[in-house]
């Protein structure tokens, strides 16, 4: 990811923007076709050179331009003919971004086969869900895992649009009017960079397709540290239900021997936070001044490489967490009784409606007892059992069959068929 930003792949990006330009323009009869062969054979560039050139000039593809005219003598004054600077920028950031996005997307596909191997692997192991931090229901750590994999599914879908969308050429010319060069020219170079000619580029690119992209990115971002932040949660010494892997002559803190903490999680927190910091800029990069201004130029210098490095790391990070995971079922379920049963509240509230009762009084009933067992630790059962306005509705066995843990899991085969569809 780091070499699409370098300085050799965008000189050379923008050689060979030039050199089919310029190739075009030899089909078109406008230069010499011996003029762009020269070009192509002949075409190069030395970065330190154009460096030299620009502390002089204060124009980086003047500098470049200049600095390619030593290596094509003569013929190099056809290169740049009707072009000008977005030309080349523009179209070079189309082809970095798509060129990142296909590595991003690698990425993602990745990090998915991961999940889905951990998802089906614990498609029963039953956990407790949590809402708002507090015990709710029982579900599965491979439930968990699916939406995980279902968000990352959208955001591969989300991440393809971006690419498609951010692939775009232009070579307008000034103001984007073609006055000064065909656009069968802008097409051809489309065309040889995989990219599609921007309709109306009125000089730059508009800016809404770069802030739909980077919008992308701070959308995964997220999705990212969502998945993080739960094993962040999960790692805590109170729950332990997963931990990241701590490998043989591992350290976790520098003082405290003992320690194991969570500090991949921790870091693709903040690498979440790294790449999302790229999408306000982005967005403000679309209102640009009349046909063009420059305001966009140093933002996207910093965030371009910024963004999708990060990211690229992050996903990498991420995938090797996911396989990584050490999971603990017994403290899943050790945890999940801490309550004395409380997870069938719902359950005992419905079987009550079912008998009759109104939803009010069953609330009222259930939450009675849950309470005696939320803070004397009961045994939710016991209080049920020996509740008599309960037993006006429920027998014995019913409360008993209750507390049977398939009722929640009976659905998973069916959630796990909607997630993991055949392709």
């Amino acid at each position: 990811m780091s070499s699409i930003w370098s300085p050799e792949s965008k000189y050379g990006i923008w050689l060979e923007i030039e050199t089919l330009a310029c190739e075009a323009m030899a089909e078109l009869g406008e230069i010499p076709k011996e003029a762009a062969q020269t070009i192509r054979e002949r075409g190069n560039f030395d970065v330190d050179r154009i460096d030299e050139i620009e502390r002089e000039v204060k124009h980086d593809i003047i500098a470049f331009t200049t600095n390619v005219a030593e290596y094509v003598g003569e013929d190099a004054r056809f290169i740049h003919k009707g072009l000008t600077s977005s030309d080349v920028l523009d179209t070079c950031l189309a082809v970095q971004l798509a060129r990142a996005s296909d590595i991003l997307i690698k990425d993602m596909e990745e990090l998915l086969a991961s999940i889905k191997t951990r998802a089906e692997e614990h498609k029963y192991t039953i956990t407790i869900g949590r809402s708002h931090g507090i015990h709710a229901e029982p579900t599965t750590f491979g439930v968990k895992l699916a939406g995980y994999y279902a968000e990352f599914e959208r955001n591969l879908t989300r991440l393809k649009t971006a690419r498609e969308e951010i692939a775009t050429c232009a070579i307008s010319g000034a103001v984007g009017t073609y006055a000064n060069i065909d656009p069968r020219i802008e097409a051809y170079v489309a065309k040889n960079l995989g990219l599609e000619p921007e309709p109306v580029s009125t000089q730059v690119i508009p800016r809404d397709r770069h802030a739909a992209f980077f919008a992308t990115l701070g959308v995964i971002a997220s999705s990212i540290e969502r998945l993080a932040t739960e094993v962040r949660h999960l790692q805590r010494t109170e729950v332990l239900e997963a931990e990241e892997f701590f490998s043989a002559g591992q350290k976790g803190s520098s003082a405290m021997p003992h320690k194991r903490n969570p500090v991949l999680t921790e870091n693709l927190t903040g690498l979440a936070r790294l790449v999302r910091s790229s999408v306000v800029p982005a967005m403000e990069n679309v209102a640009l001044w009349h046909e063009r201004d420059i305001s966009h130029s140093s933002v996207e210098r910093g965030i371009g490489p910024d963004a999708t490095i990060h990211l690229d790391f992050a996903l990498a990070r991420l995938k090797g967490v996911v396989d990584g995971l050490v999971i603990y079922p017994e403290n899943m379920t050790a945890n999940m009784n801490k309550l004395g049963g409380l997870h069938n509240s719902q359950r005992v509230l419905l079987a009550l409606v079912e008998a009759g009762s109104s939803r009010e009084d069953a609330y009222r009933l259930v939450q009675r007892n849950a309470m005696v067992t939320w803070k004397e630790g009961t045994p939710f059962r016991d209080l049920l059992l020996g509740d008599s306005d309960i037993a006006n509705y429920l027998a014995p066995e019913k409360i008993e069959d209750l507390f049977d843990l398939g009722y929640h899991t009976k659905r998973v085969d069916e959630i796990f068929d909607r997630v993991f569809k055949p392709a």
